[in-house]
């Protein structure tokens, strides 16, 4: 496996970090459907979807949301720092990667990787640990190759808190299936194709490449 290097990051680059390696390492794995019968399997991820995500790190509180949206190979999350900044990470399935405020900063980054959204079956192959009460919740709970802990309700399949490695835990507060963000949200600010923008805040996540690919070239 190879490794790119990256420059000291934000705290809200650090929580995109962790999504990012996520959608790298699961979208160069191969794909495995079978596991131990009897076994449940993960739900796959609904086609499109919103929810609402808030964001522990040692005390550090991010809320995220989050739209998914496989048909239309794009998916956006925002990220909400508590009482800080709002981002807008912008990602499409050709690999382009646009992170800007909407403020009169006007800071915008944007970076170019390998791989795309994630895959709605990402957790294909992930290895079932068993059962647990979480958030109040008993759920299902996987581990996907050492990166993510993912817990589901057994009764909604819907999920309800991932754990990443490093500990920075997302409890998932909604969950829409099928709900979409209407198409001119998704259009980045005109301000993102000047080359001269190189305000701070951009280029710091755009070092580690928000959501997709920072980390790993092959495994």
């Amino acid at each position: 496996m190879a490794f790119l290097a990256f420059k000291p990051i934000s705290t809200t680059a650090s929580t995109s970090l962790s999504i990012l390696i996520l959608l790298l390492v699961f979208s160069l794995s191969p794909l495995t459907r079978s596991s131990p019968e009897g076994e449940p399997t993960p739900t796959p991820w609904p086609h499109q979807f919103h929810a609402i995500l808030f964001m522990n790190y040692s005390g550090i509180l991010q809320k995220i949301d989050l739209w998914y949206d496989w048909p239309n190979g794009r998916n956006f999350n925002i990220i909400q720092h508590q009482l800080g900044k709002l981002l807008y990470d912008l990602e499409w399935n050709n690999g382009t990667s646009f992170f800007y405020t909407l403020d009169s900063n006007k800071e915008c980054s944007s970076a170019q990787v390998e791989v795309g959204i994630l895959r709605p079956n990402w957790l294909d192959g992930a290895t079932y640990l068993g059962q647990k009460h979480v958030d109040g919740f008993l759920c299902n709970v996987w581990q996907k190759v050492d990166f993510i802990w993912y817990y589901e309700d057994v009764v909604t399949k819907r999920p309800v808190h991932w754990v990443f490695y490093t500990g920075r835990e997302a409890h998932v507060m909604t969950f829409e299936v099928g709900a979409a963000l209407e198409d001119a949200k998704w259009q980045a600010p005109a301000y993102c194709f000047d080359k001269q923008n190189t305000n701070a805040a951009g280029s710091a996540i755009a070092d580690i490449g928000v959501l997709r690919g920072s980390v790993a070239q092959s495994m």
